[in-house]
């Protein structure tokens, strides 16, 4: 599989096939509006997590880079994801992450709203990546979108764990509101782009393909037992708390 950039690979979809944020997405609130309000309350909520074990999890939920994020939806399915174990999983996870990541480029583009932390100049969960996040426009959310996009697919591969997956894919967007560097109507939009991937997604011979097999690899892994690799209690405790 080409890799777009060191250790990104390419997506499923052409640019002239990933869906236009542009078109889909409305322009991100104006001041003095409700919208602009109800961000404001979710980003004072979210900052009163700071030191929590909700933080340390925005912080998890942050990291995109394979194998650690290829585990993020594990507890919930209750199995482990691996490049070993699970390969077509693996890869479209990998694959739609391009797909789901480059959706929301060019309303971030185009509105180049400022990120929480640039407004209200406090800390965020990745200090390391406050550099070049201050480079890009914060509407939509990109890691919301990919991480709604993940859910729904592996709600498909796994129909019996769909709420739990579900209910994952909501609290790793609501992670940006934690981690301070997303206002909840990024979230909220990202998670509209991911679902826009997915269906376009489903139009594609080769993820309908890799999604069966993948059902078929989950099912072998899962009549083995085999348990996730992470602290699904402590995963869980830190989740019940969110903004």
């Amino acid at each position: 599989m080409p890799e777009l950039w060191p250790g990104s690979v390419a997506g499923y979809l052409t640019k002239e096939e990933v869906p236009d944020s542009l078109v889909l997405v409305p322009a991100p609130p104006v001041g003095g509006s409700g919208a602009l309000a109800a961000d404001e309350e979710a980003n004072r909520k979210g900052l009163a997590l700071r030191g929590s074990p909700r933080f340390a999890q925005a912080a998890e939920d942050a990291n995109l880079t394979f194998p650690q994020a290829a585990g993020a939806f594990s507890c919930a399915l209750g199995a482990p994801v691996t490049e070993a174990g699970t390969p077509r999983l693996y890869l479209i996870l990998r694959r739609v992450l391009s797909d789901a990541g480059y959706s929301t480029s060019r309303a971030k583009d185009h509105y180049r709203r400022p990120r929480p932390f640039l407004v209200n100049k406090e800390p965020t969960c990745t200090p390391a990546d406050e550099v070049h996040l201050a480079k890009q426009g914060s509407y939509p959310s990109g890691h919301s979108s990919a991480g709604w996009a993940w859910a729904l697919i592996l709600a498909e591969v796994a129909p019996d764990r769909a709420d739990a997956v579900l209910a994952r894919g909501r609290t790793f967007g609501q992670s940006r509101v934690v981690c301070n560097v997303h206002w909840q109507s990024d979230v909220v939009e990202g998670r509209t782009m991911g679902a826009a991937t997915v269906a376009r997604l489903h139009a594609d011979p080769a993820f309908a393909a890799d999604v069966e097999a993948a059902k078929k690899e989950l099912a072998a892994v899962r009549a083995k037992a085999l348990t996730p690799i992470r602290d699904c209690k402590a995963e869980a405790e830190a989740l019940a708390v969110s903004p």
